[in-house]
């Protein structure tokens, strides 16, 4: 990032609140430690989610069913599921996947501490992953623990997590989008989760899913270095123009007029000046050529 970007994010951040998805980093340990950001903390009675358009967090429905969140859920900043998603997955997925889910990589973090709310940055070791299709969709699910939590925080990869805590995980993805007149049709699953996988190849997956932001959205320098020339060549453009909701091109238009209006104002003045010197010069020329002959004309009646 070269120094003006550099200095310009820095003065984006004084001035505005960071995009949780696109103006946060997954941090510069990544993949080993990410940064995450944290939607839903338990019990998650109401799935919240993040809106993409304006960075706010919104409530996206109440859960209809019991099933609850275990863990804090939310997801890895600067990723996205996209066709690199699909496409390792489809490497070991029972269930083939047609496209990632668009979204970006989604994080589950364990830690034995109780969080009164989400919409909130942590950071977290990852040790694993859930290996979910969801309609068709790769739908991955990063397994972390939060660093330094007391009760998780010295696990390294998820086969040192007790079964019991995967498989809460496991019930509540398979269970939280089924209606309970669909529990028993076990033929037609609405998610399936075909591997839990380890820490390796949740790195390969996180390495994959911000190949696959890039791609899709630039790298963060990319972004901020075209915002950056954009703002100027508008200031560069715009000079001393009032802003307003035609952007700037009606304030253009009242200038023109101006200029066209003081461009005929000063042609008619010149006119005018031009107008009154030529009668002073002819009014002069007139007086001295007729008074000789007026002059002649009395020393001829004297005579």
């Amino acid at each position: 990032m070269n120094h003006k970007t550099r200095t310009f994010r820095e003065l984006l951040s004084t001035m505005f609140k960071s995009h949780p998805w696109h103006g946060v980093t997954a941090g510069a340990d990544a993949p080993a430690f990410v940064t995450s950001y944290i939607e839903i903390a338990p019990p998650g009675e109401v799935k919240l989610e993040l809106d993409k358009g304006t960075g706010h967090l919104h409530v996206d429905r109440p859960q209809r069913f019991s099933s609850n969140c275990p863990t804090l859920y939310g997801f890895i900043p600067q990723t996205y599921c996209g066709d690199g998603i699909s496409k390792l997955a489809n490497k070991h997925a029972k269930n083939k996947t047609n496209r990632g889910d668009g979204d970006p990589l989604d994080i589950c973090v364990l830690t034995e501490k109780e969080f009164a709310h989400g919409d909130l940055l942590v950071r977290a070791r990852v040790i694993g992953g859930l290996l979910m299709v969801d309609k068709g969709e790769a739908d991955d699910k990063i397994i972390a623990v939060l660093d330094q939590d007391i009760t998780f925080g010295h696990i390294r990869d998820i086969s040192e997590v007790p079964p019991g805590v995967i498989e809460r995980l496991q019930h509540y993805f398979l269970s939280y989008k089924r209606p309970p007149s669909e529990a028993e049709n076990c033929n037609t699953p609405v998610v399936t989760i075909d591997e839990v996988y380890g820490r390796k190849r949740a790195y390969e997956v996180i390495s994959q899913s911000q190949a696959d932001y890039v791609q899709t959205y630039g790298t963060e320098e990319s972004r901020l270095e075209e915002l950056r020339q954009l703002l100027s060549a508008g200031i560069q453009a715009g000079g001393n123009q009032v802003p307003n909701g035609n952007g700037g091109k009606e304030s253009a238009k009242v200038e023109k007029k101006s200029d066209k209006k003081g461009k005929k104002k000063t042609s008619l003045k010149a006119e005018k000046k031009s107008d009154k010197k030529t009668k002073k010069k002819s009014d002069k020329k007139t007086k001295k050529t007729d008074m000789p002959e007026a002059d002649k004309t009395e020393k001829a009646v004297v005579d």
